[in-house]
């Protein structure tokens, strides 16, 4: 399987966007700061994923969440999630 997921940072509520075959070992890596990335932002938490089985098709989502037009698709699906963290 083909994860897409979007992360969050702890520290300043930072988004990231990526694509993986091991979610949890990549979520590992990024709080670790072995991506360039996101190294400064860590730590980070996993707030959404999306699994595929072409690494294509996950490829095309992962590009697709970065545009404008993905990334309001994607604020739309965690709606609830980023109304409670931001009121809390």
């Amino acid at each position: 399987m083909f994860y897409i997921y979007l992360l969050e940072s702890c520290r300043n509520k930072e988004k990231y966007i990526g694509y993986t075959t091991d979610l949890r070992k990549r979520l590992v890596e990024h709080n670790q700061g072995l991506t360039v990335s996101t190294k400064r932002y860590r730590p980070w938490k996993l707030i959404y994923y999306e699994a595929c089985i072409e690494e294509s098709d996950a490829k095309r989502r992962e590009k697709y969440l970065k545009t404008t037009q993905g990334g309001r698709l994607i604020k739309r699906r965690v709606k609830d999630y980023l109304y409670k963290s931001r009121n809390s």
